[in-house]
Order: structure tokens, then C-alpha cells, then sequence
């Protein structure tokens, strides 16, 4: 995978945490027990797609420009995107797409829950 700094670029956000879904063979990154980030596992456990959740419009334009990202992978073809891990997604484009996922979840939260998760009182 050509993103080496994807772990450390989403567990320096507030509130995120990550697992492992055995059954999926997926790591995870969450808000609270939402998942806004999927790394998708394939053979050998290398990483086979980048997974992340878009506004539909832009999730539409971007898989229009670029070839390495599809609609998401085992995921609602709408709402998720799916880039692939050695692909031409720019890194500061792929920064900007896993924020923007960070910041749709985040907003599903009450006010309260996002303050709690924010850490703001």
C-alpha cells in the first residue's frame, strides 16, 4: 500500500478508534461505534481497498475522475467509496476524502455526542 501514513493520519483525529473485523477481514476506524474508514484486506492480508464515506455528489465526481476510486466495496454504492491502496489518488486528495468521511460521521452524532467525542464540554 502506497498510503503508509493512513494509520497515523486517522488515529490522530478525535475520538477514533480502531478494530478488526475478523469475519470481514477489514480494519476499521471509528467514531464512537460508527465506522467512517474501511481498510479492506485481501490475500495475504494486504490491503485491497481504501474505504471511506462521501457526500453522493462528490463521491460521483471524484470515481468520474479518477479510475482508482468505485463505488464502495460491499458497501451502499451511494454513500461509500472505494480507492484502491497502490492506485494515482494524490495523497493530500485522499487526505481531504478521509476527512470529509471523518466529518459526515461525526455529524450524525446528537451536538452532545459530538462535544463528548470532541472532548469539548
Amino acid at each position: 500500500m502506497k498510503y503508509e501514513w493512513i494509520d497515523e493520519f486517522l488515529l490522530a483525529k478525535k475520538g477514533v478508534s480502531k478494530d478488526f473485523k475478523e469475519e470481514w477481514n477489514w480494519i476499521r476506524y471509528l467514531i464512537g461505534d460508527k465506522m467512517f474508514v474501511a481498510i479492506c484486506l485481501g490475500e495475504q492480508n494486504k490491503p485491497y481497498y481504501i474505504t471511506l464515506k462521501l457526500d453522493p455528489a462528490e463521491g460521483d465526481f471524484l470515481r468520474q475522475q479518477y479510475e482508482d476510486i468505485i463505488p464502495g466495496y460491499y458497501m451502499n454504492k451511494v454513500h461509500w467509496n472505494s480507492v484502491n491502496p497502490d492506485g494515482t489518488v494524490p495523497d493530500e486528495l485522499l487526505k481531504d476524502m478521509l476527512d470529509k468521511s471523518y466529518q459526515l460521521v461525526l455529524k450524525g452524532f446528537s451536538k452532545k455526542k459530538q462535544q463528548e467525542i470532541l472532548g469539548e464540554s
